[in-house]
């Protein structure tokens, strides 16, 4: 015959869907941790240090206008496409502006050759 035990399981059956919901709850609300670290010597600010942790889900981050891995060409192929596509337009265009200064009448881009 067995005896219950007069202390709880600290992880017991309904912790699993406890923590599911406040991860839940977490995510659709957003969660903001900021804080600064300086380190000063005489009155004179030698570091600072700003931290921000914003945990929530990327469409709640959407929704406070946090977007920033969208542009970042690092984390988003279609961000490094169009930074490649731009980078490519602007050469184009120095390369056309360049054979235009090239084909000027009477515009000279070289020193003449001197005969030997």
């Amino acid at each position: 015959m067995t005896t219950p035990s007069r202390f709880p399981e600290p992880y017991g059956q309904g912790s699993g869907a406890n923590l599911a919901d406040i991860l839940e709850r977490v995510l659709d609300k957003g969660v903001v941790i900021a804080g600064d670290i300086r380190i000063n010597l005489l009155d004179i600010e030698l570091l600072t240090v700003k931290l921000r942790l914003i945990v929530a889900s990327v469409d709640k981050a959407k929704e406070m206008g946090i977007d920033w891995w969208e542009t970042d060409p690092a984390l988003s192929s279609r961000a490094r496409r169009d930074e490649l596509t731009r980078e490519n337009a602007e050469l184009r265009e120095r390369l056309a502006r360049l054979e235009e200064l090239e084909l000027e009448p009477g515009r000279r881009t070289r020193a003449p050759k001197e005969a030997p």
